[in-house]
């Protein structure tokens, strides 16, 4: 027993001094940084404001946390909860949640999947974000307008990573 206890606080000491040591961050390479998230979101609201759509946009790390939102000026409060779904929806199975619907149709491979997760939506608005270097590093998800209008809003923003 005493070796166990000897263990386990070994470990809590080398899990403390690793924290200490990356000054208390425990986020992955591949994940969006913050100054990123904010270069999607600003060009996904740019987008929108272009295309006078009110929406809501939510941008998830890799993990699903949420690391950036915005709910514009008179934009659904619905859509709040539905555009950081989109996100984590896209950021879990790695696909555009338009293309996922698709999957999950009557009959299809994964039907009723939607109900899993705390709740998913499979529908468009929802897409992954690549670096250069192809790496999923977060998601987008909006939600606001028609299903291609959310779309469009959603690709606009990642194209800001990628460029």
């Amino acid at each position: 027993m005493m070796n166990l206890l000897r263990s386990a606080r070994s470990c809590a000491i080398a899990f403390i001094l690793t924290l200490a040591c990356n000054g208390g961050y425990a986020q992955i390479t591949n994940d969006i940084t913050h100054d990123e998230a904010f270069k999607v979101l600003l060009a996904a609201k740019k987008k929108a404001e272009h295309s006078n759509v009110l929406v809501n946009i939510a941008i998830v790390d890799a993990g699903t946390n949420l690391k950036a939102f915005i709910r514009m000026d008179n934009s659904f409060i619905g859509s709040i909860d539905v555009a950081i779904k989109k996100a984590k929806t896209a950021r879990y199975f790695n696909i555009d949640t338009g293309k996922l619907g698709e999957l999950t149709q009557p009959g299809g491979i994964i039907y009723n999947i939607e109900h899993s997760n705390g709740g998913l939506i499979t529908f468009p608005g929802g897409i992954p974000i690549k670096n250069k270097n192809g790496e999923i590093i977060g998601a987008i998800g909006v939600s606001g307008g028609t299903i291609e209008q959310d779309r469009a809003i959603a690709s606009a923003g990642i194209k800001a990573v990628i460029d």
